[in-house]
This record gives structure tokens, C-alpha cells and sequence, in this order.
């Protein structure tokens, strides 16, 4: 099936995708991944170094002539959120994502895709391995552990960059360029309760099970704003 994925235009793309996606990279399980970039950038001959926490950054000198440019710095993230169908057998930690082709649309088969950030990661490597491309010096920077808690981009040493602009390639929209950012907080809440009394029941009393179902689930971030039920509430 990874064949078949390879041969969709952009080649560059589609091709560094397929092959990233067959590396387990669940997120706090990076390790493959780090050092599948790690030789990816090796193998093109260009600078390549980890830091302390895992992150990779990749160096990617100017082309002749956009030497007097900024530097550039192209982030995405490495690890993606591994799910599956009930019924689907799937070993996340030995096997790579099974992709296939339906209409317009890149599938995966009874899991999730890893398109986040996968897509991001892809980009920027057929940038990397690009020879047509004229660009300014590039800094390509691949964190660790953005699904569940950021600890790669928190953990990024202060002085690593020297680029003064950086583009985020994980975003859901692909016609649309997000300036800014509202960024994020992590939340502990502790608290006691009393359980009350436990109450002999009067002979003949009914017990009934309440269900709330179908709700819908959604994106924190995307679907925060549509005012779904909330099964918590």
C-alpha cells in the first residue's frame, strides 16, 4: 500500500510520508523516529544533532545567491497519537501505519493516520532533499511529544536556534496561515468528598440505570466553539 502512496504528486511528500509512517513514533516512545530523521539527515550529508530531550535539528545551508537572507526555521512535531478500531488488530509498537488510496483522500486501515504531524515532518524533509528549491539558510527542527505534553518544545535549549523566523507546519487547514499563538496550560485539580450513609432500601424498591449516549467527541482545540454535549456535564 506504501507503494501506491508513494507515487502521489508532490513526489517529495507523499514518499518521505510513507516512509515515516512506517516507523512506530507513539508519543513518549520516539525513539525510532528520532533516529530515523537522525540518519535521514546524515544521509544528505547535512548537520545533524539531538539535545538532551530528544528533539533533532537539521541544517540546511542557503542557496547560491539568498545567503544575505534570514534563517528560516521549519517545525514539526515527530510523535502522533496512536488509536485503533475495536476490532482492529494492530500492534502500534511493532508495526507501521497501513495507508491506502480512496478517491482524493489518504486512509489508514482501522487506525488513525498520522497525517499530525506526519504531514508537517514529510514537508519538511522533501525541502531537506530538495535540489530545485531556492531558499534561505534552513533550520529544520523536529520536536518530541507534542500530543501529550509538549515536553519536547518545553525542554528545547535556550540558544539551539538562530533563525529569527519560524514556521509551524501542524495546523488543520491547508488554506489558511496562522500568525500568533494563544498557547496552552496544564491543569491539576485534586479535591475530598464525603460518600453519604449507606441506606437499607424498603423491600420492593426499583433500582434504574441512567445512560446518556451518542454524544459527539471532538478536537479541544478545533471544536471547542460548536457547543456539544458534554458527557463529563
Amino acid at each position: 500500500m506504501s507503494q501506491d502512496i508513494k507515487q502521489l504528486n508532490p513526489r517529495g511528500l507523499w514518499s518521505n510520508f510513507a516512509d515515516l509512517n512506517a516507523v512506530p513514533r507513539a508519543s513518549k516512545r520516539e525513539e525510532r523516529v528520532i533516529q530515523f530523521i537522525v540518519d535521514f539527515g546524515q544521509r544528505l550529508g547535512l548537520d545533524t544533532s539531538v539535545d538532551a530531550v530528544g528533539n533533532v535539528l537539521i541544517k540546511k545551508p542557503a542557496t547560491p545567491g539568498m545567503e544575505n537572507r534570514q534563517t528560516v526555521v521549519l517545525q514539526s512535531h515527530l510523535d502522533m497519537v496512536h488509536q485503533k478500531n475495536a476490532a482492529t488488530n494492530f500492534d502500534f509498537a511493532t508495526e507501521g501505519i497501513k495507508m491506502y488510496v480512496e478517491a482524493d483522500w489518504v486512509k489508514a486501515e482501522g487506525t488513525t493516520l498520522g497525517a499530525d504531524n506526519g504531514i508537517g515532518v514529510a514537508s519538511i524533509m522533501a525541502v531537506l532533499e530538495a535540489t530545485d528549491i531556492e531558499h534561505p539558510a534552513l533550520e529544520a527542527l523536529f520536536t518530541i511529544d507534542e500530543e501529550t505534553g509538549m515536553t519536547g518544545a518545553k525542554g528545547l535549549e535556550a540558544g539551539w536556534l538562530s533563525g529569527d523566523i519560524l514556521l509551524n507546519l501542524d495546523t488543520e487547514d491547508d488554506d489558511e496561515l496562522t500568525i500568533g499563538c494563544a498557547g496552552g496550560i496544564d491543569l491539576t485539580a485534586r479535591g475530598t468528598y464525603t460518600p453519604h450513609a449507606v441506606v437499607d432500601l424498603n423491600e420492593g424498591a426499583r433500582a434504574y440505570r441512567l445512560s446518556i449516549k451518542g454524544l459527539s467527541g471532538g478536537h479541544s482545540g478545533m471544536d471547542i466553539h460548536k457547543g456539544l454535549g458534554n458527557a463529563y456535564k
